[in-house]
């Protein structure tokens, strides 16, 4: 029985592992071992109590034997299935290669058949082909003889109507001429082109010289055009009411006309830019009325300023056009009255002030732009026509309400040669201009010196001059149409400025020796002056304009192209276009600044030697003094403190001013601490004598021109604090500090700090070691402390 129990086991294991399904992969035979032992040892260890019995084992042998004939069965019949199905794959694949053949036969024998049909059929193909060109020949000749019929047929119709004097229809026959004219544009019959627009301009021709001979005509009746300033309405009368209608027919029939008028005005032109250059988009023709009623201007114009006339000379171009402006002006009022109410009744929407206004300018354009370049090689007639041109800019403008949407004259001094001209003229006359201001009498005085309102900046002439001239040069390019060009002239502005800095600094070097000097501070006026200016100019909307079209044109718009943190600066606003400039002015200022407070302080401490060396010790107390005054030692530095600052204020500006003294402050108090307080000890009168020098006789000095003087010497301030305490507090104080020192590496102590107690006396500025120090120069505290 027990041999029985023990060979189970085994006999099992390997029945198991024979029915299990064998790895998909034999590389690791020992794992799958390994893992059917680990199955077989689970097995019989989940039945332990059933292997106890033999009657059980049987079952359980018997049972698995069941399961291993099962196994090999499904293996054996799974076996003998998979040739059956290759066989019937391998049968497929033959009947499909068989189909396939049988179909490219098919193929092969339709594509003969179709080959040979249309072999066939070619000579039918040929020959309706043929027939279809025929046809197709016959079918154009006829819309080709048909459009020429039609245009026979209109020029019939005008040739009919002119002899009827039917107007009307002779104008809409010429216009559904050229609306065929239009329609035949993109056409390859290039002669029948040619007969319609020849057939077109010749009626258009009659008919414009019919109604231009009668419109002109009645213009003459009408008193057309007015020369001379109107003395009374031209608006007729109600006795002229033919000559009214008359007046009405005759502009809606030309207007009528404009279709074709302007259809052969841009063949015209196409012609002839064909044969040119390209220019600029040339602007709307004007309406055919405009056009007639400006021929006796511009023949008047033809003839005073071309030729050799008198009037026609390159020295007076305001001849011509204040004599355009006479024209507007006094054409105006019949335009407005007579002719704009004739154009709004036949549903044109323009204005007829601006159309004449329009065709004299085509005059002033041609006329500028021929002079302009005659005169780029000399320099005194090129600037009085630029001056003359922006100042017939201006009254157009304003004078007679020109639209700012279409162009004035401006443009033309654009042009490539012309700007760059001018940009020289402006620089040329500007250096010249600065040469003659810094040279001049009054070049360092203030015109306003008298007048203490007007004077804050206190600038000099020459620095007000020099501003008055860069805002000339503004408001002569402000108007400019093109932003590129306005950044040419700002960038030329800035190189004045920094050219005049220069200029200024080269001044101020040989002032420098006498900083207190009348055109020494004349000139950090003017720095200041121009530093002001400038930083208003980069808040103006203008200027702010100018820097958004810098930063979207980058690089082109400034010479020397922008970095990436300066576009940035520019973009948000944060900056202006003259942050480089402002920097070397504030710099300069720095500079200058710092050269008369050296030359101050140098005359100062002169004069504060003998109050340096003032014997502190030997001054008897308050108690022993019936009243206190200054000390005598003291009135030299004091009055040279006063005159100085009298001076100064005089001099220079509020601003300036401002700076100047609280510089000096700063440096007065430094230089008392360090030289008369830290360098002496001090009895209890010295102290007191000490204190009411500075807080008596100089901060009032400063009190002119602030509230609080003594916020501006906090060092001598305190140490008179320090030094004026009663000996019971000094001592405190004193104690209180160096158990600070000794604790202060010591955790836990819960003793506020000294400062807490300087605080609370009004020391803010002095550090506990200074305030040891200062105490240490009081001769009336026992036990004196001197740190290490």
């Amino acid at each position: 029985m027990a041999a029985a129990v023990t060979g189970t086991p085994e006999r099992a294991e390997s029945e198991i592992t024979a029915c299990s399904p064998q790895p998909a992969y034999t590389a690791a035979p020992h794992r799958e071992a390994l893992s059917a032992e680990d199955f077989v040892a689970g097995f019989l260890e989940d039945r332990d109590t059933e292997l106890m019995c033999s009657k059980t084992v049987g079952e359980l042998m018997e049972h698995l034997t069941e399961q291993n004939n099962t196994l090999k069965e499904q293996v054996l019949t799974v076996s003998s299935l998979v040739p059956p199905k290759v066989s019937a794959a391998l049968s497929a694949v033959e009947d499909a290669r068989c189909s396939l053949e049988a179909l490219l036969q098919r193929e092969q024998l339709t594509f003969n058949m179709l080959h040979k049909h249309l072999q066939d059929a070619q000579p039918w193909m040929d020959k309706l082909e043929q027939t279809c060109n025929q046809v197709d020949f016959i079918e154009r000749h006829m819309k080709y003889l048909r459009c020429l019929q039609h245009i026979e047929e209109l020029s019939a119709t005008v040739q009919q109507c002119l002899m009827t004097s039917s107007a009307w229809e002779a104008i809409r026959a010429v216009d559904s001429m050229a609306a065929l004219d239009y329609g035949l544009n993109q056409s390859r019959c290039s002669h029948l082109q040619n007969f319609l627009q020849e057939t077109l301009s010749f009626w258009h021709k009659i008919m414009k010289d019919r109604l231009t001979s009668d419109f002109e005509k009645l213009l003459t009746q009408l008193h057309w055009p007015i020369i001379s300033p109107p003395t009374q309405s031209l608006t007729p009368t109600p006795s002229c009411q033919e000559m009214e209608g008359q007046l009405e027919l005759l502009v809606g029939q030309l207007l009528a006309l404009q279709t074709s008028d302007d259809l052969l005005s841009q063949r015209t032109l196409d012609s002839s830019e064909a044969l040119s250059p390209p220019q600029l988009s040339k602007p709307a023709p004007l309406c055919l009325p405009i056009q007639i009623m400006l021929l006796p201007l511009n023949k008047r114009f033809k003839y005073h300023f071309y030729g050799n006339r008198q009037t026609n000379s390159l020295s007076k171009p305001e001849w011509y056009l204040t004599q355009v402006l006479m024209w507007m002006g006094n054409n105006s009022t019949f335009m407005e009255e007579t002719i704009q109410p004739i154009l709004d009744r036949g549903g044109v929407t323009l204005s007829a002030k601006v159309e004449l206004c329009r065709g004299l300018l085509s005059l002033v354009q041609e006329k500028v732009a021929s002079d302009a370049s005659k005169l780029l090689y000399d320099d005194v007639l090129f600037c009085h026509l630029v001056e003359e041109v922006l100042q017939f800019e201006k009254e157009l403008r304003s004078n007679h309400s020109y639209p700012a949407e279409l162009p004035g004259v401006l443009h033309l001094l654009l042009e490539d040669a012309v700007l760059q001209k001018w940009l020289t003229m402006e620089k040329k006359m500007a250096v010249e201009k600065m040469d003659a201001m810094l040279s001049a009498e009054r070049a360092w005085s203030s015109q306003y010196k008298d007048i203490s309102d007007m004077d804050d900046l206190k600038a000099p002439d020459c620095a007000e001059t020099f501003m008055t001239l860069l805002q000339v040069i503004t408001e002569r390019y402000r108007t400019l149409p093109c932003p590129s060009a306005q950044l040419k002239f700002l960038e030329l502005q800035k190189e004045l400025v920094d050219d005049f800095r220069i200029r200024l600094t080269q001044v101020m070097k040989e002032e420098s020796r006498c900083p207190l000097g009348v055109r020494y501070c004349a000139i950090l006026n003017a720095v200041n002056y121009i530093s002001t200016i400038l930083g208003d100019w980069g808040d103006d909307v203008f200027f702010l304009q100018l820097q958004q079209t810098a930063v979207s044109l980058g690089e082109e718009a400034v010479p020397g192209g922008l970095d990436i943190m300066e576009m940035g600066r520019l973009a948000s606003l944060e900056g202006s276009l003259f942050d480089g400039l402002l920097a070397l002015l504030d710099r300069l200022k720095g500079d200058m600044l710092g050269r008369l407070l050296d030359f101050l302080m140098r005359e100062i401490k002169e004069k504060a030697k003998p109050y340096c060396q003032e014997r502190w010790l030997s001054l008897p107390s308050q108690q022993d003094q019936s009243t206190m005054s200054l000390s005598s030692t003291a009135c030299p530095m004091m009055l040279c403190v006063r005159d100085r600052l009298l001076n100064l204020h005089q001099v220079l500006g509020f601003s300036l001013f401002h700076l100047a003294w609280q510089g000096l402050a700063e440096r007065l108090d430094n230089f008392l601490y360090q030289d008369v307080i830290l360098c002496n000890n001090f009895s209890d009168g010295g102290a007191a004598q000490l204190q009411f020098d500075m807080t008596r006789n100089l901060f009032p000095l400063f009190g002119h021109y602030c509230k609080k003087p003594e916020n501006f010497f906090k060092h001598v301030k305190e140490a008179c604090i320090i030094l004026c305490l009663n000996v019971g507090s000094a001592i405190l104080l004193r104690s209180l500090i160096k158990e600070s020192d000794m604790t202060r590496d010591c955790a836990g102590t819960g003793d506020p700090p000294p400062e807490s107690a300087l605080n609370e006396l009004g020391v803010y500025c002095l550090a506990p070691c200074d305030v040891l120090i200062l105490l240490s120069l009081r001769t009336s505290c026992p036990g004196q402390w001197y740190p290490s």
